[in-house]
C-alpha cells in the first residue's frame, strides 16, 4: 500500500517524515491553500548527497497543482524533480494526455459524495496512473472530512486510486479492513498536523506501526 504525506514544506519536517518510510510526499503549489510552499522558504530542495544539509530520503515527490498551465506544470516539475503530478482542478483528459506524452506521470483527483461521482473518470481512464478520491468540497484542497467508503464499491474502473479525506491515527483499523480491486494506497494530511504545513511525526510513526 502506498503511503503518501501531503501538505509538506518545512525541510526538516520533510526529512523527518521520510524517515518513516513513507512512500510519497507532496508539494502543494496551489498558492490558495495554507500549506502551499509557494513564497515558502527555505523551499524543500532535493539533493542525493547525504553530507549536505538539505538532502533528503530517497522518496517519490509529489506536486499538487490546481488549474496550472502547461508551462506551469513543466517548469515546476523540472525544478523540483517531481515524480507524479497530481492535477485537482478542471484539467480535461485531453490535457492529462499532453502531460503524458511528455512523460509525466499523472494521478488525477475527483471529489466523492455518491456513486454518481464515479461517471467522470471515465474520460480519465489510460490518461492518468492514478485516481485520487476525496471527500466532495466546495473548496479545493479538501476539507478534512472522510466521506463514505462503501460508496467505492460502485467504481467499476481499471484505474488504481488513492483513498483521501479525512484519514485521521483512528481510521488506521478503517484502512485495514478496507478492500478493493484497485485500491492501491492511502494520502494523509490535515489529521496528523500540528499546524498547516508541518506534520505530527509521532503520531505518523504510531499510525503507520498499526496499518
Amino acid at each position: 500500500m502506498i503511503v503518501k504525506v501531503c501538505g509538506m514544506r518545512d525541510p526538516e519536517n520533510i526529512r523527518e517524515v521520510a524517515a518513516l518510510g513513507v512512500d510519497w510526499i507532496g508539494l502543494i503549489f496551489f498558492a490558495g491553500s495554507p500549506r502551499s510552499i509557494i513564497n515558502n522558504e527555505p523551499l524543500p530542495t532535493v539533493n542525493s548527497n547525504r553530507q549536505h544539509p538539505n538532502y533528503q530520503l530517497s522518496i517519490k515527490k509529489v506536486g499538487v497543482f490546481v488549474d496550472a498551465t502547461f508551462e506551469e506544470l513543466t517548469r515546476t516539475a523540472t525544478l523540483f524533480r517531481l515524480d507524479y503530478l497530481q492535477l485537482h482542478g478542471n484539467e480535461t483528459p485531453e490535457d492529462c494526455h499532453a502531460l503524458q506524452k511528455r512523460g509525466y506521470s499523472l494521478i488525477k483527483a475527483f471529489r466523492i459524495a455518491t456513486a454518481e461521482d464515479f461517471k467522470q473518470t471515465a474520460g480519465y481512464e489510460g490518461r492518468v496512473d492514478y485516481f485520487l478520491f476525496d471527500t466532495k468540497s466546495d473548496r479545493y484542497g479538501g476539507s478534512g472530512k472522510p466521506f463514505d467508503w462503501s460508496v467505492l464499491e460502485a467504481y467499476q474502473g481499471k484505474t488504481p486510486f488513492l483513498l483521501s479525506g479525512g484519514i485521521r491515527p483512528e481510521s488506521a483499523e478503517a484502512i485495514r479492513s478496507f478492500q478493493h480491486p484497485r485500491f492501491a494506497g492511502i494520502d494523509l494530511n490535515s489529521g496528523f498536523e500540528i499546524e498547516p504545513g508541518l506534520k505530527d511525526v509521532g503520531k505518523l510513526k504510531e499510525f503507520l506501526s498499526g496499518l
